[in-house]
């Protein structure tokens, strides 16, 4: 082989040895970017957008991939992140590699982040409306004690007697006489009250916080007046003996004669009020001075009514269940018939006026009264058990609001009392009458005009002690020395009116008193 031969050979083999080219190459568009440059949809450099299916890293890569620490779709989330109903981090428990429970089951402390995220939003949610009820809750507060600030600084002036103070609303409200202006004030200033040191000391107190002369007791004049209220038909001195927790009710009949305070010819104590000493006003405080000039009892309180304003009392409450033994009648009219009845108010005005048919007259009708005073104190026990002291407060509301009574009693007074009231029994309750006994029976009364009347005179020692037995506990004894009592009849005939304690328990089951025989 010559030499061209071989060299032929040689560059055939080294044509066969030299590698191909992998790729035509294409010719480049010179007006495209380079570098940092947009490539097309499909193609683009490092962190730049890179079409639909692809994104570098730390970018939004599509719906099925994204970068570490960002969101991966539906079925996969780096570590720490919600991972669906079916996957969670090593963090909430032990997860076998086997996609299984520990245990077979979701038991073994293993908390799927399902319920993990459910209670991130759910506390989420609480914490919102804790802050919503945190700030009203302290608005609420703050107002509260600002109005109470308010109500107890002393911004406004509460006059009495005379006297001027400074005082706060609260404290106001609590002194507030809202019916005082009917009768007026009472002056007490004449009161020895003589406190038996023995039984009282220096330091004694009861505990209720009312105005009180005598500390322990507290005791009411009650006055019920007649259609053209001159006279004072009903007389009862209702002293609370708060100490003892009794109630005890003195009545003072109508006919008692007291020729030392009253102008009229027949010397009775219903007259007082209007033919007292005219130099003494108002006409209550003639009452007033007469009650403890012969009785020795401190009055700190009084109650007035009109045999009117009874019969929208009685109605306002619903009535007064009572048993009657026979029908009664007033003027000539059958009112109400016998057994188990529900007196309205007009009936039980008549009710309580009703005197012609008893055998001994008033002392019949005030017996009678006894009844029904005894049926009222059980209708306001039913109303505090069954609906409630509010119930009785209500009631006092609308007598306040309609003046069915005049009282000096403040509404804070007022309210302590039917609270204590309120927790008697019918057995805590008793009921006397001022012994004594008519002048028609053995001795008639022959006024200074030259007519007889009837007056019921007072038998002395027997009230004395009475009323010391009773309605002086924290007091020293009366003594005749003491009173103003004047006993018309000295030689006693009668006895039946003395010493004739009772409580409302049996007069509530006693029979009526005994009717006259026609």
């Amino acid at each position: 082989m010559n030499s061209n031969d071989n060299l032929e050979a040689q560059g055939v083999q080294d044509k066969e040895q030299r590698p191909k080219p992998l790729k035509k190459l294409v010719k480049v568009d010179r007006n495209a970017r380079s570098g940092e440059v947009y490539h097309g949809q499909h193609e683009a450099p490092p962190q730049e957008y890179h079409g639909k299916h692809e994104a570098p890293p730390q970018e939004y890569h599509g719906q099925h991939e994204a970068p570490p620490q960002e969101y991966h779709g539906r079925h996969e989330a780096p570590p720490h992140v919600y991972r669906g109903q079916h996957e969670a981090p090593p963090a909430y428990g032990n997860m076998p590699q086997n996609g299984q429970y520990p245990g077979g089951n979701m038991q073994g402390g293993y908390i799927p982040p399902m319920y993990e995220a459910y209670n991130e939003a759910d506390e989420k949610k609480k914490g919102s409306w804790l802050d919503v009820v945190l700030k009203v809750m302290s608005i609420a507060v703050s107002l509260v004690i600002i109005a109470v600030m308010v109500l107890n600084l002393p911004i406004v002036w509460y006059k009495k007697n005379g006297s001027k103070e400074r005082v706060s609303l609260i404290t106001y409200f609590k002194r507030w006489q809202p019916l005082v202006e009917i009768e007026g004030e009472l002056d007490k200033t004449i009161v020895d009250p003589k406190i038996n040191e023995e039984v009282v000391p220096e330091d004694f107190n009861d505990g209720l916080d009312l105005p009180q002369i005598v500390e322990g007791q507290y005791t009411v004049l009650f006055l019920g007046f007649d259609e053209e209220s001159f006279n004072t038909d009903v007389m009862w001195l209702c002293q609370f003996d708060i100490m003892a927790g009794k109630l005890r009710i003195l009545q003072i009949p109508r006919d008692t004669a007291v020729p030392d305070f009253t102008s009229c010819v027949n010397t009775k104590f219903n007259s007082i009020y209007s033919m007292g000493d005219q130099n003494i006003n108002p006409p209550i405080q003639r009452v007033f001075n007469a009650v403890y000039q012969c009785f020795g009892i401190a009055i700190d309180a009084y109650v007035t009514t009109t045999c009117f304003d009874i019969v929208d009392l009685v109605d306002c409450v619903g009535g007064i269940p009572m048993t009657l033994d026979a029908p009664i009648q007033y003027d000539g009219v059958t009112i109400v018939d016998s057994g188990d009845v529900v007196l309205d108010g007009v009936q039980a005005e008549w009710f309580i006026r009703y005197r012609a048919g008893w055998l001994e007259g008033d002392i019949g009708r005030m017996q009678n009264q006894r009844r029904f005073m005894a049926a009222a104190m059980q209708k306001m026990l039913d109303i505090s058990k069954n609906e409630g002291k509010t119930k009785l407060y209500s009631y006092m509301k609308q007598i306040y609001d309609h003046k069915w009574i005049a009282t000096d009693m403040s509404v804070e007074d007022l309210s302590k009392l039917i609270d204590f009231a309120s927790n008697l029994t019918m057995e805590d309750v008793q009921v006397d009458m001022i012994p004594g006994e008519g002048s028609d029976v053995t001795k008639p009364y022959i006024g200074p005009d030259g007519n007889e009347y009837s007056i019921y005179s007072i038998h002395l020692q027997e009230t004395l002690d009475l009323l010391n037995k009773y309605y002086r506990p924290y007091q020293k004894p009366l003594t005749r020395n003491d009173t103003a009592i004047i006993e018309w009849i000295t030689e006693h005939a009668v006895s039946s009116y003395d010493d004739k304690t009772v409580t409302l328990d049996e007069v509530l089951n006693s029979a009526e008193p005994a009717r006259a025989p026609n």
